[in-house]
């Protein structure tokens, strides 16, 4: 088996906690993201990880979440990063090297934003808005935003934040004034937006 020649640079994100591990090759499918709150997480079938279980084995991290070409690992906020990313850094090195599985064989999806053949017309406007215009900016920052659900009553938004997002102290503002800004006056039926927990 070939060794691959893993490169990795990191990135802060807005939470001070959160860690962006940028690789130079793709570990997730395009549009595809993967959160793992805990430990456990990483053993439900439908999203087993060995990479996010085995960077669990650090004491310190608290979350892991993959997407596209990057990992953002989640710290506790009693260690400083200056003492914990080269270790961190030096493992996935030789974990992607390696060539180890990020997922085991049976992992699969549920938490994307593509468009459902069931979802009513201002849905689908709700995550195609979410997908080509909040996406990218949210993923730059070592996150993701997945759709959860809309009450048409009430124009109530519901979605995820993951990632580098999820207990990001800036993500209330950046909910409220950019992306709730944003859908409302892009779906008019939309009132709010709120986070929703994992």
């Amino acid at each position: 088996m070939l060794k691959r020649n893993t490169m990795i640079y990191t990135e802060l994100s807005p939470n001070p906690n959160s860690m962006k591990f940028v690789l130079n090759f793709e570990i997730v499918p395009e549009g595809l993201s993967f959160d793992y709150p805990d430990m456990a997480s990483t053993l439900d079938e439908a999203k087993a990880s060995p990479l996010a279980s085995d960077i669990f084995q650090f004491h310190f991290v608290q979350r892991v979440f993959l997407s596209s070409n990057f990992i953002t690992i989640t710290k506790d906020s009693d260690i400083e990063w200056e003492e914990c990313l080269f270790d961190l850094k030096k493992f996935l090195k030789i974990f992607f090297d390696e060539n180890n599985s990020v997922f085991a064989q049976k992992t699969i999806d549920s938490n994307t934003l593509i468009v459902d053949a069931n979802d009513s017309t201002i849905v689908a406007k709700i995550k195609a808005t979410l997908d080509q215009y909040v996406r990218p900016a949210v993923e730059s920052d070592g996150g993701a935003i997945n759709f959860s659900s809309f009450d048409e009553e009430s124009g109530l938004v519901k979605v995820y934040l993951q990632g580098s997002c999820s207990g990001c102290p800036s993500a209330t503002i950046t909910l409220k004034s950019g992306i709730e800004r944003l859908l409302t006056s892009m779906v008019p039926e939309v009132k709010l937006v709120e986070a929703e927990e994992i």
